[in-house]
């Protein structure tokens, strides 16, 4: 039995303006809106999807689950999204050096990382 990483699904107040955002910023594409209940974005790299499911009152504290992005543009994408609306929660490094990368928040307070790769 196998298992793959099909969609990672977002709760939030807003659904269409939280995926619209992160559709611009990962340059995918809404591809389900589900009359704003539930939206999914398509991402360009056909990697799997991002689900935006509208709840009434979101998990409270911080996420047990986020995303880890890589950008060959790093750290220049951190003021871009920046730019976009994510705020900037700190810069982050392995004890020991070598690997490093930001961690940030969607407009709606969702922690992601960004880092030059892995």
């Amino acid at each position: 039995m196998t298992l793959s990483v099909a969609m990672i699904t977002v709760d939030t107040l807003e659904p269409i303006s939280l995926a619209t955002w992160w559709a611009t910023n990962l340059g995918g594409t809404i591809v389900a809106e589900n009359d704003g209940f539930f939206v999914v974005v398509a991402l360009r790299d056909g990697g799997p999807a991002i689900g935006f499911q509208k709840v009434d009152d979101p998990t409270p504290g911080k996420s047990r689950i986020h995303l880890d992005l890589a950008s060959p543009d790093y750290p220049a994408i951190v003021d871009t999204l920046v730019a976009n609306g994510a705020t900037k929660l700190g810069d982050r490094e392995i004890p020991g050096g070598g690997f490093g990368w930001t961690t940030l928040t969607d407009p709606a307070g969702n922690e992601f990382c960004v880092s030059g790769g892995h």
